[in-house]
């Protein structure tokens, strides 16, 4: 038997997102975002579902800020929906929208939870939209106000910020794959976004620095590892491609000052170029107190000339899988902690989403669920060894406390330590929350692996 020792000051938490759990798309102002048009399109999301009511968070919140005491958690990452602030993206604040994440983040507080915020988790007002989204320069500036005010309304409540949640989905997945909302299909058109949102990220943390506020600030990306299938440098290439597109394309420009070169020429090859303006590499370029890392799964890839724009070809080895198809192979984590720690530095890094789709159901009340539990423990395992090995790792954050609306799969998958029925919004604990909650409250475990 081993057992598995964490930091003392090592936080436990678990995250969700606004549009995926909280509903009450129309109430007290919020506008309309992205995702609310994207979702009402018929083909976009599985079975037409939507986020009108998603998990009932607006208005249950307290039920499941007593999910989290339980839970024993020691942090909470949310994101808040920045139509709810500014429901036209710019304008008028909506008070009652910040009323809202104030009896939210006054519930975490009371109840010994530290509120961890993101800004940006998918869901850009629809009015931005219109104009242009963030392939428009004036979306910058509309964040930057958005951010400005909600530092300013909870300066002294919340000390930890997350300024945008994996920018590559924001982007290439949204903008190039067109999967994710607003579902476009231009390469172009995606890049522009990308370096755009680094820009709104960049002049966000200034505007933190120079008004002097007290926390820390950083970004989330989603780590994508990629493990050549066989040594040859055309694999090899395959994979840094991989690995490039959703980590290093937006943290070599702030770690660096630059894009990464391989990403650069392969683009180039495209026809397609980054908009870089006279000074937007030093924004960006703003020193960040933390990574957050969302990391769920690794894959083994080889080259191939026709496996789409980085003619890099994931090899079926024969992992077993999420219920979403996902590759469970947790070693990955270890590896990419090591790969950020060898190219940056000794930087602070926080796991920012972690968790597996299973879509087991309750038998006689109870949720089963062992294969999401022995996720939790492979992967925290992994984060022990990094520790061990002197990379600064403050906290893990589980996704995620509820089952909820997955973006283009619905309600049909499943990630949440606590069940929700999407019919009556009743929640159930999995039997992987009481397993989570005796790792968080001890802050170790043992295994007899």
């Amino acid at each position: 038997m081993s057992m598995f020792q964490f930091p003392s000051d090592f936080k436990w938490g678990t995250a969700t997102a606004s549009y995926q759990i909280e509903g009450g798309y129309n109430t007290d102002g919020r506008g309309m975002s992205i995702w609310d048009t994207f979702s009402r399109k018929p083909g976009n999301v599985f079975r037409g579902d939507t986020g009108d009511v998603a998990c009932d968070s607006y208005y249950r919140y307290q039920e499941d800020i007593a999910l989290l005491k339980e839970l024993g958690v020691t942090t909470y990452r949310f994101s808040v929906s920045w139509s709810r602030i500014f429901p036209n993206g710019t304008g008028e604040v909506n008070q009652k929208g910040l009323d809202y994440y104030h009896r939210l983040v006054d519930g975490l507080i009371e109840n010994g939870i530290e509120p961890f915020c993101t800004l940006y988790h998918w869901d850009l007002p629809q009015a931005l939209e219109d104009k242009g989204g963030w392939n428009n320069r004036e979306t910058i500036d509309a964040y930057v106000c958005y951010a400005k005010t909600m530092f300013r309304e909870f300066d002294g409540k919340i000390s930890s910020w997350i300024t945008l949640n994996e920018p590559w989905c924001a982007s290439y997945l949204s903008n190039y794959l067109g999967i994710h909302a607003p579902g476009n299909k231009n390469l172009q058109l995606a890049t522009n976004i990308a370096h755009h949102m680094l820009v709104a990220h960049g002049r966000t943390v200034k505007e933190y620095r120079d008004s002097g506020y007290r926390g820390e600030i950083g970004i989330a990306p989603n780590m994508t590892w990629a493990i050549p299938y066989t040594s040859s440098p055309e694999d090899k290439a395959a994979c840094l491609r991989n690995i490039a597109w959703t980590g290093d394309w937006f943290t070599d420009p702030i770690y660096f000052k630059k894009y990464p070169r391989n990403l650069l020429d392969w683009f180039e090859k495209e026809g397609v170029k980054v908009p870089v303006e006279e000074g937007d590499m030093d924004v960006i370029s703003q020193p960040i107190d933390f990574l957050g890392i969302n990391y769920y799964a690794a894959s083994v890839n080889r080259f191939n000339e026709g496996a789409g724009l980085l003619q890099s070809e994931e090899v079926d080895m024969g992992f077993e899988r999420t219920d979403i198809g996902w590759p469970i192979e947790a070693k990955g984590l270890y590896e990419s902690l090591h790969y950020l720690k060898e190219k940056y530095g000794d930087i602070a890094v926080y796991i920012t989403e972690n968790g597996a789709c299973i879509n087991d159901e309750p038998v006689n009340g109870r949720v089963y669920d062992e294969r999401r539990a022995n996720y939790i423990k492979q992967h925290l395992i992994q984060i022990h060894r990094s520790i061990a090995d002197g990379i600064n790792v403050k906290g893990y954050m589980a996704w995620s406390l509820l089952d909820n609306f997955e973006w283009a799969e619905g309600y049909s998958k499943r990630f949440g330590l606590v069940f929700v029925n999407f019919r009556t919004l009743e929640r159930t604990k999995k039997d992987s929350f009481y397993y989570y909650q005796r790792i968080a409250k001890n802050g170790w475990f043992e295994s007899t692996e």
